[in-house]
């Protein structure tokens, strides 16, 4: 009918985006599910990243025998662009990430990376605005020392089990991993606390007391049965 606007529901991909990680680990937190790490945070100050996982698991080469660049293949194969490569099995000291890459995962429109280890060549990263996730940076190359095993299989994530499709967010307080079959559920919560946590903010700044306002009740309001 004319003059009727439509609006389109969001995406699972744009609702998440509209929160951030304190949010989605407190609805985890809520829900008794794992997924938010320490220690994965971002290597320079690159924006947010919301996606899809795209695993891969990395280890020790154990020969000398040449083999493809790490990570290549994924980077190569990826035909959407919600992706987040999700690198699990970094070697202390050694670097599992650099610019070149980076550069063929923004060809690719990658949304990001988020490495369970080191990167090299941050500036590199950081100078075409390629967000990168991880432990810390070095300046030692992955070549004839880490070779990739697998990927598109579950991995481990600083003690966090991802699956390929599950979703990502990652900001400046670290990286969150979100069950695919739960997604739903924890957005619909992590939207309720969201708005519950800005009226709180909104009543201490109007001079409620703050000791009320944090009190643990308020806190179990956010999860008890709409009426």
């Amino acid at each position: 009918m004319k003059g009727i606007a439509v609006t389109t529901p969001l995406s699972f991909l744009e609702r998440l985006a509209t929160l951030d990680t304190n949010t989605v680990s407190d609805a985890l937190d809520f829900l008794g599910l794992p997924g938010a790490t320490y220690g994965l945070r971002p290597l320079w100050d690159c924006p947010k990243v919301v996606g899809r996982a795209s695993t891969i698991q990395l280890g020790p080469k154990g020969d000398a025998r040449p083999t493809v660049h790490l990570i290549s293949p994924v980077i190569d194969a990826v035909a959407s662009d919600e992706r987040v490569l999700v690198v699990a099995g970094g070697v202390e000291g050694i670097s599992c990430w650099g610019d070149i890459l980076a550069n063929a995962a923004v060809a690719k429109k990658v949304r990001g990376t988020v490495i369970d280890g080191l990167s090299r060549d941050i500036d590199g990263s950081a100078d075409i605005g390629y967000p990168v996730y991880g432990r810390g940076v070095t300046m030692i190359s992955a070549r004839n020392r880490v070779i990739q095993i697998d990927s598109g299989t579950p991995v481990q994530m600083a003690g966090v089990t991802v699956h390929e499709d599950d979703y990502v967010i990652a900001d400046r307080c670290g990286t969150v991993f979100v069950p695919a079959a739960r997604i739903e559920e924890v957005l619909d919560l992590g939207e309720r606390i969201a708005r519950r946590q800005d009226g709180m903010v909104a009543a201490v700044r109007a001079g409620r007391s703050v000791a009320e306002v944090m009190h643990d009740k308020e806190f179990e309001a956010i999860t008890a049965p709409r009426k």
